[in-house]
């Protein structure tokens, strides 16, 4: 006689592989880091860069989510192209993802004012774990059969996006996880009386597209304004929204502010040093989680080489 137990092998977070919320790891400082969101950015300035996320999500949540990100990109030396590449890790509860994507861009000019138009495409994997010890199992299905160790499964990762930009503004789309697979974590286990027992979890990866575009403001000689917004849908999610607004004092300093649509809002500080980039954001949750958190934390660390062009 063989016996199923059904185990989730997701849970329910906000950024978890769920049916109805967002998949993906949520930076607040995307802007210093596009090539997070589209990989058509790459190749778009005339030197490479490098950047470090790292976002401490709900600080004193059990379990909270951590998103640890690294990436570089830049341009070919002397072809209208580029490319670049990103590795992740991002942990939620039991579960968590590591990842890397690299990318290719082509970009050209298409009007006598300086705009351009880049298109470009991500290919790479994704590992996805559960952690079989950290899971509470209801009384029912409990069985010392259960093996709680920890279950991976490897899968290809895509994402591809179009950029239209000048020293002005900017205007994007981008597609992620494009493949849209289904993801399995099973196992096979044997009781000692002979009976199997299979624990199996099934999840989807659903694609996610996103919408971005900001515009930069010469006030005076010292101070620049650059508003921005973000939409991201998943399918069968809410639309999510990002407002921002920042403001750099002299191309070193710069402080903003960011609103969430019906999630939270966000300030940021940085500082810029010869090649250096530093930045922190604090985010302030106007949901019901704001009562078992001290609030969301990010780090972004960056560096631009040498002009190629």
């Amino acid at each position: 006689m063989k016996r199923v137990v059904l185990v989730a092998v997701a849970i329910v977070l906000l950024n978890g592989l769920q049916s109805n919320a967002q998949q993906l790891p949520q930076f607040t400082q995307y802007m210093f880091n596009k090539y997070l969101i589209n990989p058509a950015e790459g190749g778009t300035q005339n030197y490479y860069q490098m950047r470090y996320n790292n976002r401490f999500q709900w600080v004193g949540l059990t379990d909270a989510p951590q998103t640890y990100s690294i990436s570089a990109y830049g341009p070919h030396g002397s072809k209208d192209m580029g490319f670049g590449g990103n590795l992740y890790h991002d942990i939620t509860g039991p579960t968590s993802r590591t990842g890397g994507l690299f990318s290719y861009s082509y970009n050209m000019q298409i009007s006598d004012n300086g705009m351009r138009v880049s298109g470009g495409l991500s290919l790479g994997f994704m590992m996805f774990r559960a952690d079989g010890s950290k899971f509470e199992y209801d009384a029912i299905v409990i069985d010392p059969a259960i093996d709680q160790s920890t279950k991976s499964v490897f899968t290809p990762d895509a994402s591809i996006g179009v950029l239209f930009y000048s020293t002005q503004y900017f205007f994007g789309a981008s597609v992620h996880q494009l493949f849209g697979q289904k993801l399995y974590v099973t196992d096979k286990y044997t009781e000692v009386n002979g009976e199997e027992v299979h624990t199996y979890g099934i999840n989807k990866l659903r694609q996610h597209y996103m919408l971005t575009g900001g515009m930069l403001f010469t006030l005076n000689s010292d101070f620049m304004l650059e508003p921005s917004v973000l939409f991201k849908y998943m399918i069968s999610g809410p639309i999510q929204v990002d407002l921002n607004a920042k403001v750099t004092y002299r191309d070193q300093f710069w402080g903003g502010i960011s609103g969430r649509w019906q999630d939270g809002i966000s300030l940021l500080f940085g500082y810029q040093y010869d090649r250096y980039l530093f930045g922190y954001s604090f985010d302030y949750s106007l949901t019901g989680i704001r009562k078992y958190n001290a609030g969301s934390h990010e780090i972004m660390i960056g560096y631009k080489f040498d002009k190629l062009k």
